[in-house]
């Protein structure tokens, strides 16, 4: 595989990241298409608080949609043979998201369990594989940066709430790892291939998580380097005060920018990365606040911020609130969740109940699921 392929499979890789969650009909995405939802058909049910909200969403992900290797990326199953995941494919973000989770709800038990799995399932020399396939018996080689990065913040996190040294030095390691593999010169990449041992050529935005980054355990000139550089990348990728939203990502060989469409779960993670250290920009909060109140929030967008498409989904509103909990916007916050309650599943005799899924299709996605979760968990956290 030479560089060109590691490029091909890490789009592939962030189409089913960020484009998994699809779930409704929709011609087939191209890489990085955001993820889509339908409202639930039931009526919305008032919510009866956030920890009932809580526990009956992880009682839908435990008992329907996880199997033995971790969180079905969907649902329904497949053969497992398609160049994305799909079905019962386990990948690196699920066991990033429901360890976040675990920690922003101060449940030591389940963090333990759920870490003990991912290093079961994904851990490599070079970090975490990205994907599984149980069906197949694979473990692909290259990493998800943005997914090593949250598990290494959750094991930080973790070890201060938790009060665990052990955690506290697994993320230092593993850190490390991600510094030595994943970063290079002071600028960061999307993938290391383990089996390769080699990169792709650009920085997706939305990988760039600052917070975390400060937290790396390496040297203190090296951290600033690569803070200042990826805090230049990701700042410069900002569109106008007219659409407030930011570009894809940045090639390291042409020093450009470039989007296949700007994709709100995209632009969204982006802005809850500068907003968690504090440098958002007050106009993406404007938008996002007068989207979220009329309920136009939608998944794609050209550049000049006309919408692409009418495709609203759990996964954006759960993004939404937890960027207004990360500014301290109450309203916000209080909105979005709102909003993203739409599409619960609040038929005690679906099997989707208490999910966030299509109950005419069957269908319901991780990334849609682990999202709202982590959005209810956020709030958790905040008070």
């Amino acid at each position: 595989m030479d560089r060109g392929r590691s490029t091909f499979l890490v789009c592939l890789m962030f189409m089913v990241l960020l484009a998994g969650c699809s779930n409704k009909a929709q011609p087939a995405p191209s890489a990085s298409t955001a993820a889509s939802s339908s409202p639930s058909q039931a009526p919305v049910q008032p919510t009866e608080g956030k920890a009932a909200d809580i526990q009956k969403l992880y009682s839908f992900i435990d008992k329907q949609l996880t199997g033995p290797y971790g969180v079905y990326t969907n649902l329904l199953e497949t053969d497992q043979s398609a160049e994305v995941a799909t079905g019962h494919e386990i990948l690196s973000e699920s066991a990033s998201l429901m360890m976040l989770s675990a920690v922003r709800n101060r449940d030591a038990g389940r963090f333990a369990g759920e870490w003990a799995l991912a290093k079961r399932v994904f851990a490599m020399q070079g970090g975490f594989s990205y994907r599984y396939s149980p069906e197949r018996d694979k473990q692909y080689t290259v990493n998800a940066a943005v997914d090593d990065l949250r598990m290494i913040g959750a094991l930080y996190e973790a070890g201060e709430v938790f009060d665990n040294q052990e955690y506290k030095e697994e993320a230092a390691e593993y850190s490390k790892k991600f510094y030595n593999n994943n970063v290079k010169d002071g600028y960061m990449f999307d993938i290391y291939d383990n089996y390769y041992h080699d990169n792709n050529g650009f920085i997706t935005l939305c990988y760039i998580n600052l917070s975390i980054l400060r937290n790396l355990s390496i040297s203190s000139e090296s951290k600033g380097i690569l803070l200042h550089n990826m805090s230049e990348i990701i700042e410069g990728g900002y569109l106008s005060d007219s659409f407030p939203f930011y570009e894809t990502r940045f090639d390291y060989t042409s020093g450009a920018y470039s989007s296949d469409g700007i994709n709100t779960v995209e632009s969204l993670l982006s802005i809850l990365n500068l907003t968690e250290v504090g440098r958002q920009n007050p106009e993406s909060l404007r938008f996002i606040r007068e989207q979220v109140a009329a309920g136009t929030l939608y998944g794609q967008y050209t550049r000049d911020g006309k919408p692409a498409n009418d495709i609203r989904s759990t996964a954006i509103y759960a993004l939404a609130a937890m960027i207004g909990a990360a500014a301290g916007d109450d309203a916000l916050y209080a909105d979005s969740i709102r909003r993203m309650n739409e599409f619960r599943v609040t038929d005690p005799e679906s099997p989707l109940y208490g999910g966030f899924g299509d109950t005419n299709t069957g269908q319901a996605y991780s990334f849609d699921n682990l999202m709202a979760l982590l959005a209810y968990s956020y709030s958790a956290k905040n008070e």
